[in-house]
């Protein structure tokens, strides 16, 4: 990690011994950005191993001796540092990194595993994404690795950076678009993809002059600052879908519920009494056939109850996809829970591996109609 950021130009300013785990680094790029590293950094290898399919690499998640234990993953409150989860293969000389919050808090100990073609798709283009693969275990939460090459490890700080706490759909498109890095300003060009129409100018001035800041500089402070644009981001699609709600002819109420643990938005039709709506991305690969993929459950479970993990039909009463991932567009298709498989061992619960198929429609009103 000290060869791979020194070789991108970097200054190393400190880092903790080898011998202490996890590792924290803080560097100071070419162009005077300091920036720091908190990476639970494990060797990652090829051997064979008995059993074993012969092209698996895979590196073992251990520090210590605690095997019984689940692991915090530590996360910079205040956003200085960030961090890296990963396996490193020095005699290949490349990195794969999975995503630390989907890891938090974790056992010890057990492996991540990936195969041949993924390491030489590695060493092909310096730096590739993908979803790891879980043969016959389709109740597994999705997730997206990425690895590069040693000359890519800076690019994989900023990538955590940018990345944390997205879905996975979300997390495998900004790896797509981190191999080729935004413009100086970190805004994307109208060319990156469709925009809703700007805020009316009085509105930006107003709150421009709450910050007495102009409205450029409103915009490069989300851009920059971690934390405002995570936030902001993680409203986007409920932002999108809300609006497209509020022109549906016979909706009224629709309001976002940002409540923990509350459904997206809420909001009657026809008279209606409140029917509530979540709003699920889509994941970036689709499935055969050309069909959109939801991974559909919470991001962990209750330690003693681990069907918690998945959504009830009672929950909400209509799933909105968000098909942005995928599209590039803030586009939704809707579906009742009623009409969503269930899970095949937790009873009363919905299955996790959704495929939005033909019971997804683009006409928001049959669904609302039928569950109202």
């Amino acid at each position: 990690m000290l060869d791979a950021l020194e070789g991108a130009g970097c200054r190393i300013l400190a880092h903790t011994p080898p011998t202490q785990a996890p590792f924290c680094i803080s560097f100071e790029t070419s162009t005077g950005e300091r920036m720091g590293i908190v990476a639970y950094a494990f060797f990652a290898n090829s051997q064979i191993i008995r059993n074993r399919p012969p092209d698996e690499h895979r590196f073992q998640i251990k520090y210590g001796s605690d095997f019984k234990s689940l692991h915090p993953i530590w996360q910079d409150p205040y956003m200085l540092y960030t961090t890296l989860f990963c396996g490193i293969d020095p005699e290949r000389g490349h990195f794969v990194g999975a995503d630390p919050v989907l890891h938090n808090p974790t056992p010890f100990s057990r492996s991540i595993e990936y195969k041949e073609h993924h390491s030489q798709a590695i060493l092909r283009h310096g730096w590739y994404c993908w979803e790891r693969e879980f043969n016959g275990a389709p109740e597994t939460p999705v997730e997206v690795l990425v690895g590069g090459t040693a000359n890519h490890f800076l690019r994989y700080v900023r990538f955590e950076r940018e990345a944390l706490g997205e879905d996975q759909g979300h997390r495998q498109l900004l790896a797509e678009r981190a191999a080729t890095p935004l413009p100086p300003s970190g805004l994307m060009s109208a060319a990156d993809g469709p925009w809703a129409p700007a805020p009316p100018t009085a509105r930006l001035h107003a709150l421009a002059e709450e910050f007495q800041l102009d409205a450029h500089e409103v915009l490069d402070l989300i851009a920059n600052a971690r934390r405002l644009k995570m936030a902001v981001r993680g409203w986007v699609a409920e932002e999108h879908l809300v609006r497209a709600l509020r022109q549906v002819p016979g909706v009224t109420d629709c309001v976002r519920d940002d409540g923990e643990g509350q459904p997206d938005v809420s909001l009657r039709f026809e008279g209606s009494r409140p029917l509530r709506i979540e709003c699920k991305n889509v994941l970036r690969n689709m499935a055969s056939g050309n069909v959109a993929r939801v991974d559909f459950q919470r991001t962990r479970a209750a330690k003693d109850d681990p069907c918690s993990r998945y959504y009830s039909p009672n929950d909400f009463d209509v799933v909105a996809a968000c098909l942005h991932a995928v599209t590039l567009q803030w586009e939704f298709r809707f579906a009742p829970t009623t009409a969503l498989d269930g899970h095949p061992k937790c009873t009363g619960k919905l299955a996790s591996n959704v495929r939005v198929d033909q019971r997804w429609l683009y006409d928001v009103q049959s669904v609302l109609r039928t569950v109202a």
